[in-house]
């Protein structure tokens, strides 16, 4: 352990799985107090046990990021465990019902999406945000994707419009509020998440396809990614805001 986060309060959504599991576990070792919102409560608690178990201090809040009352009682915990808020990594995100055309996307899977997504990524800035106001500084890292940098992403257009609309609002988010000490960033990963497993179950072949497509020959372990999300909340980004961090293999350079 390197202490990168040594005494800082850590707030992770989507926390009971992949990256952001990954990430809890590794703020914690780093030194980092660590608040997990997710709507998955067996999973978030699992998250919380594993903390506890290698010795760290962790704290589970049932959260649906949609909801506005539910994102400002997550702040609000968290302020009332620890009186302050360092950190937030913003990941909780879906997949947005599947691959589908433009045409036969529901509505409801599209206002799903969105306000999941995006709206979710917006209210925990909302709460997050005035905290760290108040507290002088503060970091925030939000959950992208490559679809945002694809052109070409057939079959995904609300995911891919969502995680593009994240893009747009941590970069206005990070001009908005440098000049008080905040810094805003995003994370742009490939890794092998439950959704992208789900997705090779029901089609084997699109695993080999989709590897082939990267440089580097392989799909990240979530643990890799975590790294990053670390970086951009630590001290060590300290001039870094308003960046979106592809961490991709190379799927970009194609």
């Amino acid at each position: 352990m390197t202490d990168r986060l040594k005494g800082k309060i850590a707030l992770i959504t989507g926390g009971s799985s992949g990256i952001a599991r990954a990430a809890a576990l590794l703020f914690s070792r780093e030194g980092a107090k660590v608040v997990i919102a997710d709507i998955n409560v067996e999973g978030g608690e699992e998250t919380v046990r594993s903390i506890s178990d290698a010795g760290g201090e962790a704290h589970f809040v049932r959260t649906d990021v949609s909801k506005s009352a539910e994102v400002k009682a997550l702040i609000n915990k968290t302020i009332e465990i620890y009186s302050r808020l360092d950190c937030a990594f913003n990941n909780a995100g879906i997949s947005g019902g599947g691959w589908s055309s433009i045409v036969d996307h529901t509505e409801e899977t599209w206002n799903r999406t969105f306000e999941t997504n995006l709206k979710g990524i917006w209210l925990c800035m909302k709460y997050e945000i005035p905290q760290m106001l108040e507290q002088g500084s503060g970091a925030i890292v939000n959950t992208t994707s490559t679809a945002y940098f694809m052109v070409g992403n057939r079959y995904r257009s609300a995911y891919a419009a969502s995680k593009a609309g994240i893009v747009s609002v941590t970069k206005v988010a990070a001009l908005e509020y440098a000049e008080y000490g905040l810094r805003v960033n995003a994370i742009c990963p490939v890794a092998r998440t439950p959704a992208l497993e789900a997705m090779f179950e029901l089609h084997p072949q699109a695993e080999a396809d989709f590897i082939d497509q990267i440089p580097m020959g392989r799909i990240a372990a979530p643990e890799e990614i975590a790294e990053g999300a670390l970086w951009l909340c630590s001290d060590a980004s300290s001039y870094t805001t308003g960046h979106v961090l592809a961490m991709e293999g190379g799927y970009l350079c194609r």
